[in-house]
């Protein structure tokens, strides 16, 4: 698939990984619905950025992760607004997660639903929605952010961990149900930028130890992958380590 003149959706655009992710496929040439849950301030600079290469940027708010209310009615909201918006979607990108640390013993029943809900429920439901109407076009690329360690748990983020093999899995299904004409494909990253409470030096000189190139990637490298899977149209069902050789190391 040809970028230039396709509209993608990334899911939490507004900082970090997710907005490298939207400027990558903006300087392909697709514009970009940019969906943020409190970064509006951020979005609204990623919006007048993407205006500025030539590319046209929507904003869509969305909360996922609130229990109070029905998260099936949000997705459904969050969809029809993007289409309102947009007029259709080529390209989503399921990026926007949570991340903290969950010491074993102490993980709370609120810890466990907070991270399948937001880091593995709305992908699906996200998926589904907008798969369905994939399907109706005939094509689209669905792809999402996993982790490296959905393979090789870290002991010290269960419920975080638990979530990305889900989505593992959930991309491997979703692609044989969307088949032949929708590719869906994730990206697993390693050690990309620190957790937003930031780390201490130890730590991330752990999370260097445990790459084969003992450096943490950028942002840059995992908008890179996703470009790449975006613009491929023989690949489904494939997970795309970007991790320094954290999986062999």
């Amino acid at each position: 698939m040809k970028l230039a003149g396709k509209t993608a959706v990334v899911t939490g655009a507004g900082q970090r990984i997710g907005r490298e992710i939207a400027l990558e496929l903006a300087g392909r040439g697709a514009d970009i619905v940019i969906h943020y849950n409190h970064s509006k301030k951020p979005a609204v600079l990623l919006q007048a950025q993407i205006e500025q290469i030539g590319r046209q940027a929507f904003l869509v708010q969305a909360e996922f992760g609130d229990a109070k209310k029905s998260l099936s009615q949000r997705i459904q909201k969050f969809v029809r607004e993007v289409y309102k918006t947009a007029g259709r979607v080529d390209v989503l990108v399921n990026n926007a997660a949570i991340f903290y640390p969950t010491p074993f013993g102490k993980i709370t029943g609120k810890d466990w639903d907070n991270f399948l809900t937001v880091n593995l429920k709305a992908p699906f439901f996200l998926s589904q929605e907008i798969g369905v109407r994939m399907l109706k076009q005939k094509s689209g690329k669905i792809i999402n952010l996993a982790d490296w360690t959905g393979l090789r748990p870290n002991a010290r983020f269960l419920p975080y961990v638990i979530s990305k093999a889900g989505i593992i899995s959930m991309t491997q299904g979703l692609a044989k149900n969307l088949a032949p004409d929708i590719q869906v494909n994730a990206v697993m990253p390693g050690p990309i930028l620190p957790p937003a409470g930031g780390m201490t030096a130890a730590a991330k000189k752990a999370a260097e130890s445990k790459t084969l190139l003992k450096r943490f990637g950028t942002p840059k490298d995992i908008a890179g992958a996703v470009a790449f899977l975006a613009e491929s149209d023989y690949m489904t069902g494939a997970l795309i380590p970007v991790e320094g050789g954290a999986l062999i190391s």
